[in-house]
């Protein structure tokens, strides 16, 4: 049991609903965030439960083979098994028992909690309320969707989604624009950013370069996502093609597993920079920080994003970033100071920003100065803010 700071909350539990949670070596990595954010908010509570309804295997998904139950801390991790087959992208549900699952866990492990945080919209804020509705607890919920699925959940119009939103005790924002939208379906809406866990750290980016195996002599871009058609990677790889064509010296490594990366590789081929721009694949969580720190730009060329962690992580590490209008990455890109905005989609438009920062002389003690903002310890000390305020309005 760790030792609380002072707290109302010292003695109380914390259940949390998320429909992904990394594994206890973090093997299996999605939705680390939502891990981050507990490693700072676990030292005001006397427990922390993480339920995470894991769908049963199949051949095209097999998380469940990498999620086995595990404790530390105070924290304990749950992975029930469940169903879930949705028709025609969620407009009629045919099987869906993760609230009747999460139900019979919490009565079979007996798990008292006092308050719930619900992260994402569905299935989480829905089994959330579900949950308020039967224990009288109160539910908060963050809404982490990318700006283009929040926008489909607004539209769509659904019931259940609705209901969700109507019916929590307060709503969280990853960005600040979406608050006045999700103030329709409920007043007692806020602007939460994610944070940054603090292995993000400057290190000395020759000895980096060493681990990694990486020359010493070349400027580095690097990007990291899931390799889908919304990370914008292939533009990223378009850019490098022009960039090359005005300076050798630059390679690009692309970090990240995913359903692109034989189409990505194939354009990568096609325009013959294999020596240039590498897939490196899933990274360990631990050779993150020494990724952000071996590098000298981060890109993220994303067409949609909710807020955009990785690039306070790497800002955290005193990198300047470049980054599209995607929705979220505006507002954590403030000023030029720490990086620069473009259109998404843009190669050539990229490859010039790209180009210009490589010649620029960065303030890095400024970039991680503003990176700071975003600690997991601040962002923690506003939602447990939050946490407090419908504790209040419950009585």
């Amino acid at each position: 049991m760790l030792n609380n700071v002072d707290s109302e909350f010292s003695q109380k539990n914390l259940l949390v609903i998320t429909p992904s949670y990394p594994n206890y070596d973090n093997t299996y990595i999605r939705e680390i965030f939502v891990k981050t954010q507990l490693d700072a908010l676990k030292k005001y509570f006397n427990q922390i439960f993480v339920i995470c309804p894991v769908l049963y295997s199949n051949k095209l998904f097999d998380k469940d083979k990498l999620c086995s139950n595990y404790s530390y801390d105070n924290v304990v991790v749950y992975y029930p098994r469940c169903y879930y087959i949705p028709i025609f992208c969620f407009k009629k549900i045919l099987i869906d028992n993760r609230l009747k699952v999460v139900e019979k866990l919490i009565k079979k492990e007996n798990i008292d909690f006092d308050i719930i945080h619900a992260h994402f919209t569905w299935p989480s804020a829905y089994i959330g309320v579900k949950l308020k509705k039967r224990f009288g607890t109160p539910v908060v919920v963050t809404i982490h969707e990318n700006t283009g699925w929040f926008h489909k959940e607004v539209n769509i119009n659904h019931p259940l989604l609705n209901y969700a939103w109507k019916n929590a005790d307060a709503l969280i924002r990853v960005n600040k624009k979406d608050v006045s939208v999700l103030k329709k379906f409920n007043e007692n809406s806020f602007s939460i950013p994610n944070g940054f866990s603090s292995k993000f750290e400057p290190l000395n980016q020759k000895e980096c370069r060493e681990s990694l195996g990486l020359s010493q002599n070349v400027k580095i871009l690097f990007t990291l996502g899931w390799l889908i058609e919304r990370k914008g990677f292939n533009y990223l790889i378009e850019a490098m093609d022009i960039i090359l064509k005005e300076r050798k010296n630059v390679c690009c490594f692309i970090g990240g597993s995913g359903k692109l990366k034989d189409k990505l590789q194939r354009q990568i081929n096609d325009l013959k920079l294999e020596k240039y721009v590498k897939l490196i694949g899933f990274i360990p969580d631990e050779a993150l920080p020494l990724w952000m720190n071996a590098c000298d730009i981060f890109v993220l060329p994303s067409l949609s994003e909710s807020f955009g962690v990785v690039l306070i992580e790497a800002m955290a590490c005193g990198k300047p970033v470049i980054t599209t209008y995607n929705g979220g990455s505006e507002e954590v890109v403030i000023s030029e100071d720490y990086g620069y905005l473009i259109e998404p989609k843009k190669s050539k438009k990229l490859a010039q920003k790209i180009l210009f920062a490589l010649d620029q002389s960065w303030d890095s003690i400024k970039i991680i100065n503003y990176s700071e903002l975003f600690s997991w310890d601040i962002i923690a000390e506003k939602i447990i803010e939050v946490y407090s305020d419908v504790l209040k309005n419950q009585y």
